[in-house]
Formats: structure tokens, sequence, C-alpha cells
């Protein structure tokens, strides 16, 4: 539903925008200000999308803590909406799983897995449905003459559906498990979704595809400004998909400007991290493929290497070593800059399970999404829109390091390089977006039907552009994207001058 202005999408962000105007404020009582909040969001006697106002205030309760890094309680805890609100300083409270969480009293229950005949059904004379069932669930009812499903001899494998002139049968699923595709969401005992966390990548994919807001993750806005208000330099690392994100007309200059203004030491792009990452990756296919790897995958996107090394323990080996854009831009800030801290801003909530590892903790302090700066911006009243340009907007990346954002850009980067230091090397590229494209791309790999490739894997359909905290049509940003690439002074990573690095940083 990225581009699309919905109710939870504006909630959501006037959640974001108000823990923000907290953190700010130091001088509001924290406790005082979050038991008032949901009033003020959602106001009046009269629920506007649920049962009642008092469910609605509830929900927007347990956000507003989540928001704040606090963990997510049930509806049978008695606690106020303050409760151990000063957890929400310490650093632990947010590092403590689960990082996305279902808000179980808002989850609709929805059905996980049900085909039904809609009231559309014409009752035709040729009745396909009833032919094609291979168990003979379809029939037709002898008084209105229409479709009827038996649920109990039904396998769920669409062929009605198919063959229906009239597409009068539905396959209903369950929105977020759908979306999964680790099948890490099933149902609890009250028939409301429930996370395997065994399973889950925390791609975030049920986080946008949940009709009803109910599922959420942790942030870190509180913190965040905390840390810059105490005094920390803090250090803006902006991933390559922020193009378009802020608004159409927000250049790389507003944006620098913007975040100076939020007090940022700076703001640097992902992009040169991400020419690091392909620059590295390309010496590893070199060296390891085919004469120690059969085949070796992108390490970039967390949801995808997590997903390869858990499904595919064997082949975990195959998967890329190298550091991934956010921590090399990390590890560069904090080698020209130290003591100080950075904050990776991107469109990703598997980023912040990668932070969370406590080998990448010490390079990534802080991890929010566009949509959770959005709420920042909101809160301190800028417009970046307006802002004057600030000189130094640009960083010197690659076309290829900024367009990682895009699928099929990461592997292009890798080849590009390869083909400029190895003119005479042969690459075969294969890619895949959305884990369950992925899971299938990695059990052809297993099965050596990819032997000597370089793999892509993309958690969500179309890269980058199309993560959990992302705001622009996934289309719109993918253009973005590719427009502004088109801008940079060098088309292959290893152009840019911060490639000569690339050895401190790796040690």
């Amino acid at each position: 539903m990225r581009g699309v202005e919905t109710r939870i999408r504006d909630i959501r962000h006037r959640i974001f925008t108000e823990v923000a105007r907290m953190a700010y404020h130091t001088e509001w009582p924290t406790d005082r200000r979050i038991e008032a909040l949901p009033y003020d969001i959602m106001p009046g006697e009269v629920a506007e999308n649920r049962q009642d106002i008092f469910l609605e205030r509830a929900i927007v309760g347990e956000r507003l803590r989540l928001a704040m890094g606090l963990p997510c309680r049930n509806a049978a805890e008695h606690a106020p909406l303050s409760d151990n609100i000063d957890a929400a300083t310490k650093e632990e409270t947010y590092y403590t799983p689960p990082l996305i969480n279902i808000i179980k009293f808002a989850c609709n229950a929805c059905p996980e897995n049900q085909v039904r005949v809609t009231d559309v059904c014409q009752g035709c004379m040729a009745r396909p449905c009833v032919e094609v069932c291979p168990k003979g669930a379809v029939s037709i009812d002898p008084f209105t003459r229409k479709s009827i499903i038996d649920q109990d001899k039904c396998i769920k494998c669409g062929r009605c559906v198919d063959v229906c002139a009239y597409k009068a049968i539905n396959h209903q699923k369950r929105p977020c498990a759908a979306a999964c595709g680790m099948d890490a969401i099933h149902s609890d005992p009250n028939g409301r979704a429930d996370i395997d966390y065994d399973k889950c990548v925390s791609c975030g994919q049920c986080l946008v595809n949940c009709p009803f807001g109910a599922i959420a993750d942790k942030s870190q806005i509180f913190q965040m400004i905390r840390a810059i208000q105490a005094g920390e330099r803090v250090y803006a690392a902006v991933a390559p998909a922020f193009v378009g994100q802020f608004g159409p007309k927000v250049t790389p200059g507003k944006l620098r400007a913007a975040m100076k203004q939020l007090g940022f030491a700076d703001i640097i792009e992902v992009a040169i991290g991400a020419d690091l990452c392909a620059a590295q990756e390309a010496e590893d296919f070199v060296k390891e493929v085919p004469e120690k790897l059969p085949f070796m995958a992108t390490s970039c996107c967390p949801a995808w290497s997590v997903m390869a090394k858990k499904l595919f323990p064997e082949q975990a080996n195959c998967i890329s070593m190298a550091l991934t854009p956010m921590t090399l831009t990390a590890r560069l800030i904090k080698h020209h800059q130290p003591g100080a801290k950075v904050a990776f801003i991107g469109p990703c909530a598997a980023k912040k399970l990668e932070a969370m590892r406590r080998t990448v903790r010490s390079e990534v302090d802080f991890v929010l999404t566009f949509e959770e700066m959005a709420g920042i911006f909101e809160a301190r009243h800028i417009d970046v829109n307006t802002l004057k340009e600030d000189p130094h907007g640009v960083n010197d990346a690659s076309a290829d390091g900024r367009n990682f954002a895009v699928s099929g850009g990461v592997a292009q980067a890798v080849v590009n390089v390869i083909k400029e230091k190895y003119p005479d090397r042969e690459i075969k590229v294969a890619n895949a977006e959305g884990l369950s494209e992925c899971r299938k791309l990695m059990m052809m790999a297993k099965a050596g039907k990819y032997n000597g490739y370089l793999l892509e894997g993309m958690a969500c359909p179309g890269g980058c552009v199309a993560g959990a905290g992302t705001m622009q049509s996934i289309k719109k940003s993918s253009v973005a994207v590719n427009m502004y690439a088109k801008q940079a002074e060098h088309q292959v990573a290893t152009g840019t001058h911060h490639v000569a690095e690339l050895d401190k940083l790796v040690d």
C-alpha cells in the first residue's frame, strides 16, 4: 500500500510525530504525555474504524509504546501505558526481541486459507468449477442453483478459481501470511495471527500488508533524538532508496539541510558503502567461484541472507561474507570521525534486525525508516521541500552504488566491477525478488542449476525501494532512483575515491 494515503499510514505518521515531540520536549512529563496521546490521536466518543473508541485508543497506546522501543503487551495485562516508561532510554529495552510485533487485540482474525463462492456466482450451465475439482468439493445448491464448496473436502488448489468465467470464486488468504515468504505466520488459539520467530527474518512485508494495522515494529526515534540532545555527534547514513521519499522536489542538498537542522553532524549516502560492497563481492567472486564455491549469493539484503542461511545451512558458505553497505558506511564514518554515532536512515525493517547483532551494534547505533524520519520532520515543523540547498548535498557515489536500491542493481554493480578489472571473465547472473521466489532460487542453486553463478536475492518485491519503511509507490521510487543514479560522475563502483579505503575497513 506504499504511495496510498490510507488511514493506517496517517495514524502511523501521527504516532511517530508525537513520539518525536515527546523526545524533543524534555520539559514534558513523558509518563503523563503518553497517557494523554491516545485521546489526542483518537479524539471524540465515536470510533471511526473499529467497534468502539476504547479499542482504537488501546491499539494506538501499544503502537506508541512500540514506537518508543518498549515491549508490546496483551489485553490481559493491567498496567498504564506509562508502565516502565523510563526503560525507553535504556539501549537493552529496544534490543530485547521481538522486533516485529502483532498487537493481538487489533488483529481481525482473518481466515488463514479459504476458497469461497461469492454472490457474483451466476449459477451457469457449464459449471466448470464442479468439473475441475479433483476432490469433489464443489457442488450445486439444489435451491439457488449456485455453486457451493465443502470446506472439509477442499484442498485449496485454486482450479475452480481459475476456470470461473465470472471470477465468482475467491481464494482468500490472510494478507499478512500471504505476504510472508517464510511461512512464519499462523493462527493462535483465538484465530489471530501469530509469528513464528524461529522462521521470521523481519522483512516487514506482513507489517505493510495488514489492512488492520495490527502489526508494528519497534523504533529508535526517542533514543536517537535524545542522543543528539545530549551532545552526541550523530551522522545520518541515508540509504540509496531515499530519492523521492520525502517529496518529489527534495534533492540531496535539501535533505542534508533538513538533517542539519535536526542536529545531525552530517549526512552520508550509503551508496558509498554500496560501492565498497560491490568491490569486495567482485573480488570474492573472482577468487572463490567456482574453485572454492559452486556459486556466490549477494549479502546486502539481511532478510534474504538470513533466510538463505536458515533454510539452506549446507549452502550458507555460499552467501557472500562481504559487509553490507550499511555496515561499511558506518565503519567509514567512524574511521574518519572517531567517537561519532551513526544513524542508518532507510527503507527496511530487516536492517533493524541486522543492527541488533552484537557484531554490528558497535558500528550502527540507530536504525530508522524513512517513514519514521518523516514523523521527526513533522515534529520539528521542517518542510524539506522549501529548504535552501546545502551546497555539499551530493556524495561521491557511483551510479551502480545508487542503483543498489532497485532489484537487479546489486548484481549488476558487482558484474560491472568484474568486467572492468577482469574483462575476460564471463559472469552469469540470476536474481529473485520476494522471499518466496528467493527460496525457489536457492532450491535450484542447491540442486546445482546455478553453478558458477552470481545470485542476487531481494526480500522485498522490487528491491529496497519496496521496503516496509518506504512511503512512495514502488514504481515511482524505482524511476527516481534510476534518474538520480544517472547524475553520478562515475558509473562503476571502482571509479569513486572511497573504494581505495576498503582494505582499512574490512581488516
